[in-house]
């Protein structure tokens, strides 16, 4: 069911409660998600996105009973993932002759995906789009997160269409951010930024220096996945600047995975050292094995610190913490220390390996591990608590 936004503005996207997973298994969506699309009618009509292709059938009937699909005038493609372009074939199918604005590389990306020689329309940063009394200026934002996305502004009611900046997965039916719990909703916002956008923080920083340099007046920020930023937009502007600049709270996270516990107790020991050392320091204990990496990774993006233990199996590291660490090291957290730990049998090797990925994420290590062998005793067990008191000081 449409939703009205503003006297010219409908929300036509489709809220997925069902999702709980997202890139094929790579992001967890506890909380469901949406894929937003808008239609804009003024004295000509644009759409702005479609939706996921599972929906594309169920997006196109509803578009339908909203509008005529030949008054259509425009259809704007801020990004070409599928989650973004998914209905467009079988919208096309319906109007195949409907100009497609987009950049050069989302007509690229189209065409790579569809096959299709459709009326595409490119656009660049300070193009413009009159609808009439509105009018369209569309922002390249190559690499946020893709070559080709961007964003449109749309003037008169003062909307940021934002593609995938500023949104989260999360699933609402009451569409804007004061209507939610603002802890869910801030929380699945870093989430989002940890694990999509983190990798990409330098250029965040000068694109939003770039759009604020343009004194655009922002009444609401309409992204492409979860809610309608309307009260206070530009809070999650300001969040972005803080995250897009080497981000870190007072917290150490320490994440590690065990075979026999005897990991797991020295992460533990090691915790209660950093207590001894800093009683007001946020300290998190994660077992990778068990718990959500995407989650484990937002933990890790506002952490000044992290470590990280695996016992050493048949001379490498277990497999959680491998695939924890690999989508770490494609991330690029920046300004943050860490260190590595972990019980072994024979080779010990896990903490080098450890080591040698943490240094291509980017981090910088205190020190050059701590592995013990075997099952810790009393004596291993006071010196993993002297290794974290260590650990603490030097940060």
């Amino acid at each position: 069911m449409a939703k009205q936004i503003t006297d010219k503005v409908s929300w036509v996207g489709k809220v997925d409660w069902e999702l709980t997973r997202f890139h094929g298994d790579e992001y967890s969506t506890h909380r469901g998600s949406s894929y937003n699309s808008y239609l804009i009618r003024d004295e000509k009509v644009a759409l702005i996105d479609t939706v996921w292709l599972p929906y594309d059938r169920e997006f196109v009937s509803r578009l339908k009973q909203e509008i005529n699909l030949n008054d259509i005038d425009y259809i704007i493609m801020n990004h070409n993932e599928i989650d973004h372009s998914g209905a467009l074939p079988e919208l096309m199918r319906e109007i195949p002759d409907t100009p497609i604005y987009c950049t050069k590389k989302g007509e690229a990306i189209i065409r790579g995906h569809y096959h299709q020689d459709w009326n595409f329309v490119n656009v660049k940063t300070g193009d413009t789009l009159s609808l009439g009394k509105s009018t369209l200026t569309f922002v390249e934002m190559t690499m946020l997160h893709w070559p080709d996305s961007m964003l449109t502004y749309m003037d008169g009611d003062n909307i940021l269409f934002s593609n995938d900046a500023f949104g989260q997965h999360f699933a609402s039916e009451s569409l804007y951010n004061n209507t939610v719990n603002q802890a869910d909703l801030m929380y699945e916002a870093e989430k989002y930024y940890a694990n999509i956008l983190n990798l990409y923080s330098p250029l965040v920083k000068k694109k939003i220096d770039q759009i604020l340099a343009m004194n655009l007046p922002v009444d609401m920020i309409c992204p492409s996945h979860g809610i309608i930023w309307k009260e206070n937009p530009m809070q999650i502007v300001e969040k972005y600047i803080q995250w897009s600049n080497a981000y870190q709270e007072n917290q150490i996270t320490i994440a590690y995975d065990t075979m026999w516990q005897s990991t797991r107790k020295m992460a533990e020991a090691i915790a209660e050292g950093i207590r001894s050392v800093d009683n007001d320091v946020t300290l998190k204990i994660v077992n990778v094995a068990h718990d959500d990496k995407n989650d484990v990774l937002t933990e890790m993006f506002h952490s000044k610190a992290v470590l990280i233990g695996s016992p050493t199996i048949n001379y490498g590291i277990s497999f959680a913490i491998s695939g924890l660490l690999e989508m770490m090291k494609g991330l690029k957290m920046r300004n943050k220390k860490a260190a590595a730990f972990g019980s072994y049998g024979w080779s010990g090797d896990a903490v080098k390996i450890i080591n040698n990925l943490l240094k291509e994420g980017g981090f910088e290590l205190v020190d050059d591990g701590l592995a013990k062998l075997w099952v810790p005793d009393e004596q291993t067990i006071e010196e993993c608590r002297e290794y974290g008191r260590n650990f603490a000081k030097s940060l």
